[in-house]
């Protein structure tokens, strides 16, 4: 093989071996090209930016800020930390509150039909009538009165007491008015023969015993 061979050889496997960066080369300054007018374009875009906050942006208040993250960047790490915790608490409670709003809403819902959120109302709009007729002397002199009806409830709540005046209260739907005659000292007499009577006049010193201890 004679020289020119051998170089015409060495000079095709050179171009064999340059064909791929060739051809690289002509990628890159085609990507060049399409990203020239992008970058033109963000560079405009960049300035428009940067002319908004021209006025008010300063290096010193830059370099200031950049001091300040770089002493705080542990607290900055802290409050990741806690708003990672926060998020993930609210991925976790997520589920619940699905479940929670449905109930919630339906057990006011059955508030609304019952009618408390109305008697709500009527309450607030019963104290607006109060603290228009009366003034706060006047609630506070209730007030007193309010506590001693309460204590006279406590009272009568005593079984013995709700006994005693559901048992009075029968008695006018069992009077016979028009059965009524007069009585003389005779008729109080023999009046002591009839049980219920007796019954009667016994329930009614009861009574009168009571009412002597009331003094007391």
């Amino acid at each position: 093989m004679t020289n020119e061979e051998l170089i015409l050889q060495k000079l095709e496997r050179l171009e064999t071996q340059i064909q791929p960066l060739i051809k690289t080369s002509e990628k890159l300054a085609e990507l060049k090209n399409d990203l020239i007018p992008i970058s033109n374009h963000a560079t405009a875009l960049l300035i428009n930016e940067l002319t908004e906050v021209e006025a008010g942006f300063q290096l010193e208040n830059f370099m200031s800020l950049t001091k300040e993250a770089m002493r705080n960047t542990e607290n900055f790490i802290f409050a990741l930390k806690q708003m990672a915790s926060i998020i993930e608490f609210v991925k976790d409670l997520e589920p619940l509150l699905k479940s929670a709003v449905p109930q919630i809403i339906h057990y006011l819902n059955e508030l609304e039909q019952k009618g408390v959120f109305r008697i709500i109302k009527a309450t607030v709009d019963l104290r607006s009538k109060v603290a228009s007729a009366y003034t706060a002397e006047d609630i506070d002199v209730m007030g007193d009165g309010l506590v001693a009806l309460l204590g006279l409830s406590k009272s009568l709540s005593d079984p013995k007491v709700i006994e005693l005046m559901e048992k009075l209260s029968k008695i006018p739907s069992r009077v016979e008015l028009e059965n009524a005659k007069s009585v003389g000292v005779f008729g109080l007499a023999s009046a002591g023969f009839n049980p219920e009577i007796s019954k009667g006049l016994g329930v009614l010193m009861e009574l009168t015993k009571a009412m002597g201890r009331i003094e007391k």
